[in-house]
């Protein structure tokens, strides 16, 4: 049975399995499902033997049993650690130093894995029970007639058996792409048809622009907190990631200055418009400040407008800002519509179009035109608009009622609460939490997994969406309290 098929059941005494053996079961399959990061610290033997009702003498013998099975590592003074094997049988990782710049082996020791974590642990939802530490709205807000219908449509056509046969356009398909041009120009972004091309989702854009214009060990500006993936990502690239703060109104300027004059980045990527995972939105006069460092230091922008489709049209872009010269945009339907169709899109100066289409090229040949055809008939028709306007509503209720909800457990909003995501400061550390969390079949998305080096937090990442349920903040009030009792020793 998976973690998360449903909350994990007390161990139980006179079974045929001993105590022991039955909590390192419980540990090593979470090790194995890498549910739990290498480098994770386990709980201390007496914070253990408190959360599961068992004496110390049962835990040490438990955590002995995993270390025998080489996926945990003691060390001196300092408790229990997940082992990572990718690391040449070296030890695992401990909580890094901070520093100013990240290195490859530094991210992939920590953050890596942690996003992997949160993303293999969104694969293991129990049914009836929204996780929330979830990236993405729940299925049942998801549930359309029109898309089912567009894609009937459009497979039904007499030319989609043709082009089944064949590989799509290069760049994607040209009714999308002409589609998607007129939508980008109603943000008053121009871009032509000849500038967008369609990717298997937003990360999947990123990707591109990154293996386009970067190559190993050159420097990227990151926001953080910020998206735990990109990190990751740029990691596994072996770029060196230079992680700027995100205050309420766009990133430290001052530290971007300062990276520009030490490092030469080659790239910033950026969330303008709701934040993941503060919500926080880019104000004008930071973006033409960000805007003007970009072509002083010759840097390229990457903006994710993931969450646009929820966002006024208003809101400030750099893209549009920006006109695309040394921007590029990038976004997807995922988040809004679609997660299994991974359609998404990219649109870029002209003079880089050639670049990153060869790069689409040699990573993917082409991308699914049927989807993509449905996908221009869903936004034409006005479709994905209403969708949209219908998702903003009941966001905009779940969030208020979560926001409630989170405020009467003895949370704290580190930033005002807006989108889809809060950013939550719980008081106690948010990882020994989720360790917590875990047995009551829950999937927090602790404040480490959202920096670039490894460092305690207090603060979590909540999906209005999927945190209305009283019953988690029931569960979780308990939680802290004991998270907070097991720190200061009681």
């Amino acid at each position: 049975m998976s973690t998360f098929d449903a909350a994990e059941p007390v161990l139980v005494r006179h079974a045929h399995q001993p105590l022991t053996e039955q909590l390192a079961a419980r540990f090593a399959q979470r090790i194995r499902a890498r549910l739990l990061a290498p480098g994770t610290r386990l709980p201390s033997v007496r914070e253990c033997a408190r959360q599961q009702g068992v004496s110390p003498a049962t835990v040490v013998v438990a955590y002995d049993l995993l270390q025998a099975q080489g996926l945990v590592e003691a060390h001196r003074q300092r408790g229990f650690f997940v082992r990572d094997h990718a690391l040449s049988g070296g030890p695992a990782a401990a909580v890094p130093p901070r520093v100013a710049t990240v290195s490859q082996a530094t991210l992939s020791s920590g953050t890596a894995f942690n996003a992997t974590a949160l993303i293999r642990g969104m694969f293991h939802e129990p049914a009836g029970r929204p996780q929330p530490g979830a990236g993405t709205l729940p299925p049942d807000w998801l549930e359309t007639t029109f898309m089912p219908a567009a894609l009937r449509k459009v497979a039904g056509a007499a030319q989609a058996t043709q082009a089944g046969l064949r590989y799509g356009e290069p760049m994607g398909d040209g009714e999308l792409r002409r589609v998607l041009a007129r939508k980008l120009s109603g943000l008053r972004l121009p871009a032509s048809p000849d500038q967008i091309i369609t990717t298997l989702g937003a990360t999947h854009a990123l990707d591109i622009v990154s293996r386009s214009l970067l190559k190993a060990g050159d420097p990227v500006m990151v926001e953080e907190p910020g998206w735990s993936v990109e990190f990751a990502r740029l990691a596994a690239l072996g770029m060196r990631v230079l992680p700027v703060p995100r205050r309420a109104d766009g990133p430290d300027l001052e530290v971007m200055a300062r990276y520009c004059e030490a490092h030469a980045p080659k790239l910033f990527v950026s969330v303008s418009v709701f934040h993941n995972p503060t919500g926080c939105c880019l104000s004008p006069a930071a973006a033409h400040r960000v805007l003007q460092l970009a072509h002083r230091h010759d840097f390229h922008v990457v903006e994710d407008d993931t969450y646009g489709h929820i966002a006024p049209e208003h809101a400030t872009r750099l893209s549009v800002l920006d006109g695309l010269q040394r921007s590029i945009y990038v976004s997807g339907f995922a988040k809004i519509l679609a997660p299994n169709w991974r359609v998404g899109f990219l649109a870029a100066p002209q003079p880089l179009v050639e670049r990153l289409l060869d790069t689409k090229l040699l990573s993917t040949l082409t991308t699914p035109s049927l989807l993509e055809r449905a996908m221009a008939l869903c936004i034409e028709q006005g479709h994905l608009r209403r969708h949209a306007e219908r998702i903003k509503t009941r966001l905009d209720a779940a969030r208020a009622r979560s926001v409630r909800l989170a405020q009467a457990a003895g949370g704290v909003f580190a930033a005002e609460p807006a989108g889809l995501f809060g950013w939550v400061d719980m008081g106690v550390d948010t990882e020994a939490l989720a360790l917590r969390m875990l047995d009551l079949g829950y999937l927090l998305a602790p404040g480490t997994l959202f920096h670039a080096t490894r460092q305690p937090s207090t603060l979590m990442r909540i999906n209005f969406a999927t945190t209305q349920d009283a019953a988690f903040w029931d569960a979780l009030g308990p939680g802290s309290d004991a998270v907070a009792h097991g720190r200061s020793g009681v």
